[in-house]
């Protein structure tokens, strides 16, 4: 069990090119004339690892970004450090668009919650693709059949509910944070390395319960293995219209994960237009709309201009949410 700290710890780097076997990392471009991209190939870092979130919903869209960019793209995953290593090594890439960096709210807990030598700062942000729904879950044999039920004991007893989330910076790690506030709990909090980390610990009872987004426990879902007690949603999802939102649940804490890409502190305008031109044409592919659509994530494409705004607006929120609750100072 790991508190609430700090402390980023190193961790190692663990990289996936492409390769044949298990999952896509290449998406090769084809040869058709179109303006062309001032970079090939171009690295998309995440992270993740292979299986999380971002690593998913990444190599998935490279297959129909190629044709868009018309250039090579790579998924490349990078651990340690709760993302600051990923996060170092795409700030000091090359700022001519051959790199840049899976975001999640992640990247900016990260940089306000611990001495990082590289912040949300040091970025330019590209775009934003998907909002992506949050879930609180438990393993379908679980006692826990409803979030008020969970809440109620968590009342009661807080030590019978241990709560599970990925690393310390982590965005599931923040949504625990406002549950327990808002419900006026102290249940112990339980981090992993990741959302894989995760799922496991709540399949063996190791923690209660897990939060983390709908598309990473789909598989889990489907197999009959993890039952969904609430969505920090506005409304219900179309996935699972059983599932209450925690608002409805008497915990009004609704959440929006953001799904983006950014670059290096003054990356190339041009490569910047052409991903702002490439998203929207994506986000409208037949393939890649059912593909997204069956796992509830939301299309939430934002330019160059709205996303870094919205950026700094979260950031801002944030930092004051810490603040307020003593867990950085001014």
């Amino acid at each position: 069990m790991e508190a609430f700290n700090n402390k980023i710890l190193p961790g190692r780097v663990f990289t996936i090119l492409a390769a044949a076997g298990i999952g896509t990392a290449f998406a090769v471009a084809p040869c058709a004339a179109q303006e062309k991209y001032p970079a090939n190939p171009v690295t998309l870092i995440t992270l993740s690892k292979p299986g999380g979130g971002t690593d998913v919903y990444l190599r998935e869209m490279i297959k129909y970004l190629a044709p868009e960019l018309s250039t090579n793209l790579v998924v490349k995953n990078v651990l340690g450090g709760s993302g600051a290593v990923a996060m170092a090594e795409t700030a000091g890439g090359a700022k001519d668009g051959s790199v840049l960096f899976g975001t999640t709210p992640t990247y900016v807990l990260v940089s306000l919650l611990s001495q990082t030598p590289v912040t949300y700062k040091d970025f330019e942000p590209v775009a934003n693709v998907f909002y992506d729904p949050q879930t609180i879950y438990t393993r379908s044999e679980s006692q826990w059949t409803s979030f008020q039920q969970l809440i109620e004991a968590a009342k009661k007893d807080p030590q019978s509910v241990k709560f599970g989330v990925t690393n310390p910076g982590s965005f599931d790690r923040q949504i625990v944070e406002k549950v327990r506030q808002t419900a006026g709990i102290t249940s112990p909090v339980v981090t992993h390395d990741g959302g894989g980390e995760l799922i496991l610990d709540v399949l063996n009872g190791t923690v209660d319960v897990g939060t983390g987004e709908l598309n990473e426990i789909a598989g889990q879902i489907e197999a009959g293995k993890v039952r969904v007690l609430a969505t920090f949603t506005d409304k219900r999802l179309d996935r699972i219209p059983d599932v209450p939102t925690a608002t409805e649940a008497g915990v009004p804490v609704v959440v929006h994960k953001f799904r983006g890409l950014v670059g290096p502190k003054g990356m190339s305008p041009e490569a910047v237009a052409l991903w702002e031109k490439a998203i929207p044409k994506v986000l409208d592919n037949p393939d890649f709309k059912k593909w997204y659509e069956a796992r509830d994530m939301v299309p939430a494409f934002m330019p160059h201009g709205e996303y870094q705004k919205m950026i700094t607006e979260f950031a801002d929120e944030q930092h004051k949410f810490f603040v307020e609750n003593g867990l950085i100072s001014e």
